[in-house]
């Protein structure tokens, strides 16, 4: 099923709703950085966000040293940012505030 690429409106409404992430691969994806207190707490945040993805088929590209997570949300069949990015922007959110 093809999904639709956000438009620029689409891009800036997320932003407004969801500050502490920031457009990445020039407007194609976004980011987010977190630090987390030790290895133990991003892993298990990394393992909710795992178990987050597969209910929404949906999966971040990420990258984890010690107790940072640097998060990236991209819809590769919609060539850019989708309705599928927002949801699982909003769902990340929600895990950490």
């Amino acid at each position: 099923m093809s999904v639709a690429e956000l438009t620029q409106s689409e891009r800036e409404d997320l932003l407004t709703a969801h500050p502490q992430w920031s457009l990445a691969r020039d407007g194609k994806a976004i980011e987010r950085k977190l630090q987390f207190e030790d290895f133990n707490e991003a892993f298990g945040f990394m393992t909710r966000v795992a178990l987050l993805a597969d209910k929404h088929d949906h999966h971040p590209e990420w990258f984890n040293v010690y107790n940072k997570v640097e998060i990236t949300l991209t819809t590769h069949d919609a060539g850019g940012l989708s309705v599928r990015d927002v949801a699982m922007a909003a769902a990340i959110d929600a895990m950490v505030g």
